[in-house]
């Protein structure tokens, strides 16, 4: 056999492996994509979201995925998001559905009036009592001397878990209080440099 005629074997033999390599790739990528159909729509958070934000069309964006991936009960249209508020802060490229935002059925707190303020104070409760709409007792604990009532029946505006201190056991939240201006200068005094706040849920 002539190595004119060799070269043009190895040539053809080659060219009938890679076709049949690429024949072999595209069933399976045929096979993947058959596994993951049909594909859908769902919305995710285009922007990292506060509990207070009413949702704007801006604020979403859409991403299609695989409808085995789905999340049970998350929108597939913005319709469904838009004006709603979300129950708690929500990060960029989350899913949003029904589980994630507020309940506007549920009455919460009325709006603030003129010379009320409204602070933040942070320390242990629970964060399954301790919710908008709630009243909680706020104790301080100084570095010396007994625990102390700081603010008693104080109106929760919003509220948000918090990581454990290191070594602690005890849930932590953080809770924003109505509170008069008088209230607030209390409050923001004794919290400081106190050895632990506590955040009592109460009724009524």
């Amino acid at each position: 056999m002539s190595r004119r005629r060799r070269g043009a074997l190895l040539i053809g033999l080659a060219l009938a492996l890679g076709g049949l390599a690429a024949s072999d790739v595209g069933r399976r990528e045929a096979a993947v994509r058959g596994q993951l159909a049909p594909l859908v729509d769902v919305v995710v958070a285009g922007r990292d979201l506060g509990p207070a934000h009413r949702v704007r069309p801006q604020d979403l964006a859409l991403r299609r995925i695989p409808a085995r991936y789905a999340p049970v009960g998350g929108a597939s249209t913005p319709e469904e998001i838009v004006g709603r508020r979300p129950a708690s802060a929500v990060p960029r490229g989350a899913y949003l559905g029904a589980a994630e935002l507020d309940d506007e059925a549920r009455p919460g707190p009325p709006p603030m009036r003129r010379g009320e303020r409204a602070v933040e104070v942070a320390g242990t409760g629970s964060a399954e009592l301790v919710v908008a709409g709630a009243r909680v007792d706020v104790v301080v604990v100084p570095e010396r001397g007994g625990a102390r009532l700081a603010l008693a029946g104080a109106q929760v505006l919003a509220a948000r878990p918090l990581a454990a201190a290191d070594g602690a056991e005890a849930a932590r939240v953080a809770a924003t209080l109505r509170v008069t201006a008088r209230q607030a200068l209390t409050v923001s005094s004794l919290t400081a440099g106190a050895r632990e706040v506590r955040l009592l849920a109460r009724a009524g």
